[in-house]
C-alpha cells in the first residue's frame, strides 16, 4: 500500500444526518470513527489533511484534526473553500464554528478567488482536492444519498485513472461504532 501524507476528509452535511446541535450524540459517533480511521494512517505517515469547510463532517473532522495534534504535532489540516466568501450566508453560529476552526488550520485558502457564480467553482473545488491528495475519507452511505453524491461520483473517476485510495465510512460503521464500549 502507497504511504498517504495528504488526506481530503469529507461527507453529510449536518442537516443531512438530522444533526441540528453540536451536542447531538451522533456527533460524538461521527468523531470518534473518524479519529479511529485518521490515527491508522498517521502511524503510517499521514501529514495532512483537507476539508472543504462544509458543515458537518468536515468541521467535526477538522475538530478531531486539532485534538489529535496533541499526540501527532507533526499533523496539519487546510481548509480549502470552493469559492471566496464561503459560508458567509450560514447563521451566525455555524458562521463563528467555521472562523474557530479557519483560525486553527494551518493553512486556509478558496480555490476561486471570487465569491459564488456557478456549479463549476464546486466541480473544479473538488478536482483540486482529488489532485492534491493521495486519498479520502468519506463518510457516505449509497443508501442515505446525500451532496457527498458528487464528490463519490468524480473520486471514484479519478480512482480509476489514478492510484488514489477511496476510504469510505458507512452508516454501518457508525452503527457498529454505537456498539462499541469506548464512545
Amino acid at each position: 500500500m502507497q504511504t498517504i501524507h495528504t488526506l481530503v476528509i469529507t461527507g453529510y452535511r449536518s442537516f443531512e444526518l438530522g444533526i441540528f446541535q453540536e451536542t447531538d450524540p451522533k456527533v460524538k459517533v461521527i468523531k470518534k470513527v473518524i479519529k479511529t480511521t485518521l490515527e491508522q494512517y498517521l502511524d503510517e505517515g499521514l501529514e495532512w489533511v483537507l476539508l472543504g469547510g462544509n458543515l458537518g463532517v468536515e468541521i467535526w473532522s477538522g475538530q478531531v484534526v486539532e485534538e489529535l495534534k496533541a499526540d501527532y504535532p507533526e499533523l496539519k489540516f487546510a481548509i480549502i473553500y470552493p469559492y471566496l466568501e464561503f459560508g458567509n450566508n450560514w447563521n451566525e453560529a455555524n458562521q463563528a464554528m467555521l472562523q474557530q476552526l479557519a483560525e486553527k488550520a494551518d493553512y486556509v485558502d478558496a480555490v476561486s478567488h471570487l465569491p459564488y457564480q456557478n456549479p463549476s467553482q464546486l466541480k473544479n473545488h473538488t478536482h483540486f482536492l482529488l489532485t492534491h491528495a493521495s486519498g479520502a475519507i468519506v463518510v457516505y452511505d449509497e443508501e442515505l444519498t446525500g451532496k457527498s453524491t458528487y464528490f463519490m461520483h468524480d473520486a471514484n473517476e479519478y480512482a480509476a485513472n489514478h492510484e488514489f485510495l477511496l476510504d469510505q465510512i458507512t452508516m454501518d460503521d457508525l452503527q457498529n461504532a454505537v456498539f462499541d464500549d469506548s464512545v
